[in-house]
């Protein structure tokens, strides 16, 4: 596997949003354009310069394939652990089940242990019963229940 994760470049923003919007939960929520939504371009920049943020892309043979987003949280509770919270994974349809997803969390989780965190943690829709499976088999644990409040 020639892959490689790398730091999301403004230019990739339009690949990015595609990938977000290719699946059932994607299409109704995402704006994929053309013309791209303007405020995919004011998120990206608000997240780039977070430094508790990265925005990392899986790159194969100059075709980007994936994305995910990290958001490293610092804590008072575990004496104040630090956390990686992994967001927003996605591959590309057409590069599905070929290992992808497993290289790109396991470059996030030792991203998250080379940052120092304590812990990894994440989100998933209840729907997607195949992507619990994937996390089970890195080693997640579904040890708590979550919540959301949708504010717009």
């Amino acid at each position: 596997m020639t892959a490689a994760v790398r730091q999301a470049r403004r230019a990739d923003l339009p690949a990015i949003v595609a990938m977000l919007a290719d699946d059932v939960l994607g299409q109704s929520r995402e704006a994929a354009g053309p013309p791209l939504d303007p405020a995919y371009a004011e998120a990206f920049a608000a997240i780039a310069r977070d430094p508790n943020q990265f925005m990392a892309v899986l790159e194969d043979d100059g075709e980007l394939i994936g994305y995910l987003q990290l958001t490293f949280i610092p804590g008072l509770s575990l004496k104040g652990m630090l956390r990686g919270q992994i967001e927003s994974v996605r591959i590309a349809s057409s590069r599905r089940g070929r290992g992808f997803g497993h290289l790109m969390l396991q470059w996030a989780i030792e991203e998250c242990r080379r940052r120092g965190c304590g812990l990894v943690q994440l989100a998933m829709n209840k729907s997607r019963e195949d992507t619990l499976r994937f996390y089970q088999s890195l080693g997640f644990v579904a040890s708590h229940e979550g919540f959301k409040l949708t504010l717009v």
